[in-house]
């Protein structure tokens, strides 16, 4: 079964990501830990991507899809996959859709974490305390809910 989780950024899609890979014995894929993985690798994306992660910018859609294609065609993981917030555009929406097709796998299932911003913005808070995540300051959560509502709403 493959899943898409969509919701702003501190709706909670990685903690429900994590309890569904868990029940589901499934492969979560979250865009954000794998950009974040690429930043600490100190790789040529994670060197490219650092300032966006930063100021909260969404991340060129050709870098993204990029490290989902490997997952996706990753044989292990076929028809077990949780989406943790991709896709995020409609550009990623289409690509998403050739992989699947491509790959012989659909979407079973797609839910929609809806968070009002004054409670993201608190829970973000708490999370920047807990986990010391740079791209968890007010400004930039901010800007990544605006992108979020300008951006991936409408996919």
């Amino acid at each position: 079964m493959n899943i898409i989780l969509f919701g702003p950024p501190g709706a909670g899609k990685g903690t429900q990501s994590k309890y569904l890979v868990n029940k589901l014995n499934a492969f979560q894929i979250s865009t954000g830990d794998l950009l974040r993985e690429e930043i600490i690798k100190n790789s040529d994306i994670g060197k490219s991507i650092v300032n966006d992660m930063k100021d909260g910018k969404f991340i060129n859609d050709n870098i993204v899809n990029k490290l989902i294609e490997n997952l996706v065609y990753d044989s292990e993981k076929k028809n077990n996959l949780i989406f943790d917030g991709y896709p995020r555009s409609l550009s990623q929406a289409k690509n998403l859709d050739l992989l699947l097709k491509n790959s012989n796998q659909n979407i079973d299932l797609i839910l929609f974490l809806n968070v009002d911003k004054e409670t993201i913005l608190k829970r973000l808070e708490k999370r920047k305390i807990i986990e010391n995540r740079s791209d968890d300051d007010t400004d930039t959560i901010i800007r990544r809910y605006d992108a979020y509502m300008k951006t991936t709403q409408p996919v």
